[in-house]
C-alpha cells in the first residue's frame, strides 16, 4: 500500500495520517455527471493497477433508463480498463469510516481513450489549445439551492428553513445575514472542502431563496471540472447533515431565478506564459475577440451540453438571472458573453450559458471548444451589446429538439468534442427526453382535464 499513498496529494495523505484508510472508492462521470464506479477495502486497491467496468455506464439515462447507443456490436456491455490518477485521491469526510475517493480515465481494452467518457472528451478539447501552443484557464461557478427536505416528487421544492426558524427570503442577493441563515450547512461545506484540498474563492447569497453560489479559484480546465464533481458531491452531504436537500436543478422553484455555472475563460500562451488576450501595450487582441466570436457563432450549437433537460430550459428566462440570447458586453449581466472588470493580465470571458445540471467535464469542454473555434476560425464578434440585453432578440434554443437539431448540423464543433461521443450523448439524451414526454404533468391535470 506503501507504493500508490505515496503518489497521493498532500491533503488526502493528511487526512488519513494516523489511522487505518479503510476504503477506496473508484469513481468516474457518467454523462450525467453522477459517481459511478466501485468501493473496494484500501488493501485491495494497494494490489491492483486498473479496474473494470462496462461502457454501457455511458449509455445510461438520468432516469437509469438505456439509450440504444451500443453500436453495431450491440448492448454487450464489454468492460473498460480503468486507471486512477492518482493526483485526485481525495478525502470522503462525511463517511463513517476512513475513506478516499479516485476519480479514474476510463480506456479501451486497445488501450485509446474511451471516446464518450466525459473526462477524456475534456481532455480531447484541452488537447487541442496544446497543439496550437496555447493553455485554457477557466474558473466555474456553482449556483444550487438549499431547499426542504422533498420526498414526494408530486409536491413543490420549498426553500429549506434557516436557523432563524423561517423559511430562506427570496431577493436577498449578496446579503451576509441570508448566508448567515444556513451557517451550520456552510460550516460542513468549508470543513469537507478543506479535508479535501479544495479551495473556495468565496461563497455568496444569490437572488433565488436558498439559492448560494460558490467561486473557485482558476486553473486547468480538467482539474477545475475534477473539482465541480467533487463538490457536487460533498455539498448535498453537508446538506443531509442538517434535514435539507442541496439541489443543482436548473430551475428548481417556479418562482425563483435558475441556477447556472457561469464559466471564465482565458487563454495563455504554453511558451511566454502570457494572456494571449491582452496585447503588448495592454489593449484587447484580436484572440479575445474571435473567442467571444466563436462563443457567439457555436453556442447555439453546443446547447444541448449547457442545457442537458427539459428543466434546463426553463432557467432562460427574461429578467431572470439567466440569458436569453448571444450578445456580449464589458461589465453586463444581461447578456450571454460578459467580459468582467479586470488588469489586462486577467482579462477574460464569461459564458453564462451553462446551467449547473450540465456535466461540468462536458459543459467546459463544449464552452472552450466554442472559443476555440472562433480563434481558429478567425470568427468576428457581433459589435459590443449597450443596455439591457433582455431587451434584444432571443436566440437561445427554445426546447431540446431544437437545441438538438442545432448540434446535429455543427460539423466543426462536433469534430472538437469527438463525433462518437456526439453520436451516444443524442441517442441517449433524446431517450431522457422521450421518458419524459410519456409523463403527464399537473398542470395538464388541471387545465385541460375538464376545460378541454
Amino acid at each position: 500500500m506503501a507504493d500508490w499513498m505515496d503518489q497521493i496529494p498532500e491533503h488526502a495523505a493528511k487526512f488519513v495520517e494516523d489511522h487505518r484508510l479503510n476504503e477506496v472508492e473508484c469513481i468516474i462521470s457518467d454523462l450525467s455527471g453522477i459517481a459511478r464506479g466501485k468501493a473496494m477495502p484500501a488493501s485491495k486497491f494497494a494490489t491492483q493497477k486498473q479496474f473494470y467496468l462496462p461502457n454501457s455506464i455511458f449509455f445510461q439515462t438520468i432516469t437509469g433508463g438505456w439509450g440504444e447507443a451500443a453500436g453495431e456490436e450491440g448492448f454487450t456491455e464489454p468492460d473498460m480498463v480503468l486507471t486512477p490518477d492518482m493526483s485526485t485521491a481525495s478525502a470522503a469526510p462525511w463517511t463513517g469510516d476512513w475513506t478516499l475517493q479516485v476519480i479514474h480515465d476510463a480506456a479501451l481494452k486497445t488501450g485509446e481513450p474511451v471516446p464518450f467518457a466525459p473526462r477524456n472528451v475534456l481532455k480531447r478539447v484541452v488537447e487541442l489549445y496544446n497543439a496550437r501552443g496555447w493553455s485554457p484557464i477557466v474558473a466555474p461557478e456553482m449556483e444550487f439551492y438549499l431547499v426542504a427536505r422533498n420526498t414526494d416528487p408530486g409536491k413543490e421544492i420549498l426553500p429549506m428553513v434557516g436557523r432563524s426558524g423561517r423559511p430562506a427570503a427570496a431577493r436577498q442577493a449578496y446579503s451576509i445575514s441570508a448566508v448567515d441563515e444556513f451557517g451550520p450547512v456552510i460550516d460542513d461545506i468549508y470543513d469537507f472542502a478543506e479535508a479535501q484540498g479544495l479551495e473556495i474563492d468565496g461563497i455568496t447569497q444569490e437572488g433565488g431563496a436558498g439559492q448560494l453560489e460558490i467561486n473557485l479559484r482558476h486553473g486547468d480546465p480538467v482539474k477545475l471540472a475534477d473539482e465541480v464533481f467533487f463538490f457536487k458531491r460533498l455539498i448535498r452531504e453537508a446538506a443531509l447533515r442538517h434535514d435539507c436537500f442541496a439541489t443543482f436543478m436548473a430551475k428548481p422553484i417556479e418562482t425563483e431565478p435558475g441556477s447556472a455555472m457561469h464559466i471564465h475563460h482565458s487563454v495563455v500562451s504554453t511558451e511566454t506564459g502570457k494572456n494571449i488576450f491582452s496585447g503588448e501595450n495592454d489593449e484587447e487582441t484580436d484572440a479575445f475577440m474571435h473567442f467571444i466570436g466563436g462563443l457567439q457563432r457555436y453556442v447555439p450549437a453546443a446547447t444541448p451540453l449547457f442545457a442537458p433537460y427539459v428543466n434546463s430550459f426553463r432557467r432562460y428566462v427574461k429578467d431572470n438571472a439567466a440569458p436569453i440570447n448571444l450578445e456580449w458586453a464589458r461589465d453586463n449581466r444581461t447578456t450571454a458573453i460578459r467580459v468582467p472588470v479586470s488588469d489586462p493580465q486577467a482579462r477574460r470571458v464569461e459564458n453564462r450559458l451553462p446551467g449547473m445540471d450540465c456535466n461540468p467535464y462536458l459543459g467546459i469542454a463544449a464552452s472552450l471548444a466554442c472559443g476555440y473555434l472562433g480563434m481558429v476560425e478567425g470568427s468576428t464578434p457581433k459589435d459590443e451589446f449597450k443596455g439591457d440585453a433582455y431587451d434584444a432578440e432571443e436566440e437561445i434554443p427554445r426546447g431540446i429538439y431544437a437545441a438538438f437539431d442545432g448540434f446535429a448540423a455543427a460539423t466543426s464543433l462536433r469534430e472538437a468534442l469527438g463525433e462518437e461521443f456526439c453520436k451516444v450523448y443524442e441517442i441517449v439524451k433524446l431517450t431522457e427526453y422521450e421518458e419524459f414526454l410519456q409523463v403527464i404533468s399537473p398542470w395538464e391535470r388541471e387545465h385541460l382535464l375538464l376545460n378541454v
